[in-house]
């Protein structure tokens, strides 16, 4: 009897600290690898399931696109303070409102934008380096990502702008509104795209995204790939099946 007692006093007093370590775990109870990793990622939370049963999931690889005649994607990104947070799955800087992309009828505003080493998207296969995702939303809530591929070569000064910025600690935003940096230092010359329908790559993968890969890669160096490296080695969602999806790209 003595016993139980002291086990239930122990339970009584430990509690709140179990139940606010579950509510942290359960923020990030997905990772990259292991028993968490992708390939359990829908049977995790009853809200990721379509990471499992999903259709259109994202990435993909790129094979055997049909060129057809699509809007130019007309950019119009302004400077932004520099807002940056090590999320626990990656590098993402949260954007200042008024930033657009156009592409057709269709407008959507840049919200933030973070990196996958290697990239997530394949081409014919193969992976880029790193990636950077650049995310979008409509007025009615539709998701849009520009995807920019980045392939080791020279140095990328916006790059070397937030990984000199990078946060001191994991899910809390640095805000420096004494630095000024603008996306559109990511973008290669050539805007062509590889478009199709996906999802999130991360959970809960919902499926009202659409893609914008660039085909033209940006560069950055292998110092710039390695600092990002040695805070996540390997952040990339294996590629998914394509289903009955057609993948278009820019003529």
């Amino acid at each position: 009897m003595q016993l139980r007692n002291v086990v239930l006093i122990v339970l009584v007093f430990t509690s709140p600290v179990l139940l606010r370590a579950q509510e942290h775990n359960a923020a990030h109870a997905w990772t990259y690898k292991g028993a968490d990793g992708p390939s359990h990622w829908g049977d995790l939370k009853p809200e990721y399931a379509t990471c499992k049963i999903g259709k259109h999931e994202s990435p993909i690889d790129i094979r055997n696109p049909q060129k057809a005649d699509l809007p130019a994607i007309q950019f119009n990104y302004q400077p932004t303070p520099l807002h940056i947070i090590d999320n626990g799955h990656t590098i993402q800087v949260n954007y200042a409102p008024g930033s657009t992309i156009q592409v057709g009828a269709k407008q959507y505003q840049l919200k933030q934008f973070h990196f996958h080493k290697p990239s997530e998207e394949e081409i014919n296969g193969k992976r880029h380096d790193m990636v950077a995702h650049l995310v979008h939303t409509d007025s009615e809530g539709n998701v849009a990502v520009v995807a920019v591929l980045l392939s080791k070569g020279s140095p990328n000064a916006m790059l070397e702008q937030l990984w000199k910025n990078l946060p001191g600690e994991k899910e809390k935003e640095s805000t420096l509104d004494n630095i000024q940096i603008n996306v559109a230092d990511l973008l290669p010359s050539d805007h062509g795209y590889y478009t199709f329908t996906g999802s999130l790559t991360t959970p809960p993968c919902n499926e009202n995204v659409t893609w914008f890969v660039l085909k033209t890669s940006t560069t950055l160096s292998a110092a710039e790939i390695n600092r990002f490296g040695k805070i996540y080695s390997r952040n990339a969602r294996p590629v998914q099946s394509l289903n009955d999806r057609v993948v278009q790209e820019t003529k």
